[in-house]
Formats: C-alpha cells, structure tokens, sequence
C-alpha cells in the first residue's frame, strides 16, 4: 500500500469513527439540590421542637441522568438520584443508595418513552403540580393528600410516557407487586393525564394500589385527583380535589399518635375514604414571591375525623438557582383527626409549624 492509499484509509477510518460518535451524543449530567434550614413546631404531646433540617423546602438529592442518541429519532436514557439528608449527611429514603429516582429507557420521538426501574407514580407529580409550595416545606400538600406508595415512589415499574398532541400529554404506569403465588398482591397501576395551553394547565391523575396478600383479598386504595393552574401574571391560582377510596387510601405522615390520643389513631384502623380539596395562589414580584394555600380533609367514614391546613410564605431568589424560604402552617384537627405539619423531609411532630431556610440548585 503507498503512502498516498494509507493516509486516504486513515482519513476514511478517522471520519467513520467521528460520524458514529457524533451519531451517539452520549451525555452524562450532574445535579443536584442542597437545602438546609430550620423547622420550629408545636402543637403535639411531648412539647414544642426546634429542628436543623436538611430538606424544608426541597429533599436534598444527587443526580446522575444521561442520554444517548441512537440514531432515527431513537434515544436511550437513564437517571439515578440519591437523596441525602443535609443536616447529618446520611442518605435520605431509609438508607436507600438510590432512593428518589433510578430507572433505565428508551425514547422515540413519535411513539413516546418507555422507563423501568423506581420511579414517580403520575398521582404524585399531578399533586405536586398543583401544589403552591411544590411539595415542600410546612405547607406540604402530602400532610393531607395521599402521597401513593412509598412517598409517591413505585418500586419495579414500568412506564409509559407519550409525546406531546397539541398540549396534551398522558402516562401509564404498572409497578409488579413480585409476591409469589399472586399476580396481584401488592401491585400498583396508575394513569396520569396533562394538558397545556398558555396561561392554562390541568391535571388528571388515578392511582390503584393493590392491599391483597397471599393469605387476604382486601379492597385496593384508589385514589382520583383533576386539578389545574391558570396564570394571571400577577398571580397564579392553583385549584385541586382529590378523592381516597378504600383501605390505606389517605395514610398518616406521622402515625407515633404525636397527640397523645387514648386510642392511638393509624392508617390501617379504618377505612379512610375522604376527599381533599386545596386552594392555592402565587404572587411573584421580581425575585420576592408570596404563597399561600387551603387544603380541606373531608372524612367520609362515621367517625369525621376532618382536618383543615393553612399555609403562608414567603420566597426571596437570589438567582435562578438560589432562594431563600420562609413559612407558617396551621393543620386543625377535628374529632380526633391525627395530620401533622411535615415538610419535604419529614412528616412533622404537630399542628403548628414555622420554616425559614436556604436552598441551592446545581
């Protein structure tokens, strides 16, 4: 081979191998949120608490998520996120490595994405969605609206995420429940549809998450919730109701009975049907944001055991990835009724809660 055919096959050799790495885009990110503050609250049994907290207004985390381009409008994905608790360093989640997210899938632009592994069941992200405080802080819209699963987490999981139709959008998700000798037992299903349109975002989520054992055949817990945002400029409403159906269908946060109840309330005691309807708003103006939210617990069962959470804040962004945070909620408890204030990190000790904390998105 002359010198003139090699350096033509090397230079033929070197654009093959550009072509197919430009072909695969592979990128890895690295992100995170960092959030530390302090929680005051009150109201309950053993007395009043002053707490240095690690995930008030967001759950600390660190991510891993990355993509690669296969060509045809094919893409395959993955994410792995770690929660951590800020204030001690441990892993947030119980102790799980990869608590919050993990989860490997493929994408294609005009059929949609699939994912497996622990992901976000479409209930919880609808909540979240029409939640003022985003799921954070002592306004939390999970101290009363059932947060499905493990924190609104499906282990085992498949989903579905379509692409986007004129602003709509849907997802379908089965978590496998793996008991042996049952197909059914502990399994979960969920659907969640999105629409998008301007000032304009509604929201419809249901969620089925099977109570059956291998020895019983109880109810599943359903839980059903439409709601939606529309923005004023001057203020965004946020409008929700959500309905519990069956057995662990609206659990406790925090069932240690912190109110010291002669008959300890729980989340299996009962069959909890109850609806939840929330009423929120934000005024942002410049880098200050004002929130405030309603939620009301309708218990349908004899017993009414009612409860009411209001909520008021207050939010400072230094930049798009640093704020600084301060709120007051106050849960009222009726006939028994055993809700506490908790935020993104915990599920609170009582009715009255005051959080003031700084927060850092990377």
């Amino acid at each position: 081979m002359n010198k003139a055919t090699f350096a033509t096959a090397v230079a033929l050799a070197a654009l093959a191998l550009t072509q197919q790495a430009a072909r695969a885009q592979t990128g890895v990110t690295i992100y995170g949120v960092v959030d530390g503050g302090v929680a005051y609250e009150s109201g309950n049994k053993a007395g009043s608490i002053t707490k240095v907290t690690g995930g008030n207004e967001s759950g600390s985390r660190l991510g891993f998520k990355g993509t690669e381009d296969l060509g045809g409008g094919n893409t395959a994905l993955f994410l792995l996120e770690s929660g951590i608790q800020a204030d001690t360093g441990l892993s947030g989640q119980g102790g799980i490595l990869f608590g919050r997210q993990a989860y490997v899938g493929l994408s294609n632009r005009d059929f949609g994405t699939v994912t497996l592994g622990r992901q976000y069941a479409p209930h919880y992200l609808a909540a979240v969605f029409v939640d003022p405080f985003v799921s954070g802080t002592s306004g939390d819209e999970k101290n009363l609206i059932n947060a499905v699963s493990d924190g609104g987490r499906l282990n085992n999981s498949i989903k579905y995420a379509s692409p986007i139709w004129g602003g709509a959008s849907a997802e379908l998700v089965y978590a496998a429940g793996e008991v042996a000798g049952s197909a059914t037992a502990g399994r979960s299903m969920g659907l969640g549809l999105a629409y998008n349109n301007g000032p304009l975002a509604l929201r419809f989520a249901f969620h089925d998450k099977s109570n059956e054992t291998v020895a019983s055949t109880l109810p599943s817990a359903r839980n059903t919730l439409i709601g939606g945002t529309y923005d004023f400029k001057v203020a965004k409403l946020y409008l929700a109701y959500n309905v519990n159906k069956g057995p662990l269908s609206s659990t406790l946060r925090n069932s240690t009975n912190p109110y010291g109840y002669a008959v300890a309330p729980t989340s299996t005691s009962v069959t909890w049907d109850s609806t939840d309807t929330l009423v929120g708003v934000s005024i942002p103006r410049g880098p200050h944001t004002l929130l405030a939210s309603w939620i009301h617990k309708d218990d349908k069962t004899a017993a009414r055991s009612d409860a009411d959470q209001f909520a008021a804040g207050y939010r400072y962004n230094f930049s798009r990835t640093t704020d600084v945070y301060l709120v007051y909620a106050r849960m009222l408890n009726k006939n028994g009724a055993s809700y506490t204030l908790g935020n993104a990190a915990d599920g609170g000790t009582g009715d009255r809660a005051i959080d003031i904390g700084i927060r850092h998105l990377f």
